[in-house]
């Protein structure tokens, strides 16, 4: 999957779980939790989605390398070869 996709996926997916924020007005280095105002479940909820369409496994050791929007998109990209 291209780089624009998987950018495009996680702003789908961030408007599912946190509708009110707005994807271009997020600190994309700060701490993805507090950007979006979700908590830990809401987080779980996003990295499972985005697994699920990516076909790639998220395991839970490895949520501190997703903890920014921009640590998130890069781990994706890794992952799905992007």
């Amino acid at each position: 999957m291209t780089s624009d996709r998987i950018e495009d996926l996680v702003r789908k997916e961030l408007g599912r779980i946190a509708p009110d924020v707005d994807p271009g007005e997020i600190d994309r280095k700060g701490d993805l939790r507090e950007e979006c105002d979700i908590d830990s479940l809401d987080f779980l909820n996003l990295v499972t989605a985005l697994g699920k369409a990516l076909s790639l496994p998220m395991p839970e050791a490895d949520y501190p390398k997703m903890r920014s929007y921009d640590a998130l998109v890069a781990y994706l990209r890794a992952g799905s070869g992007g």
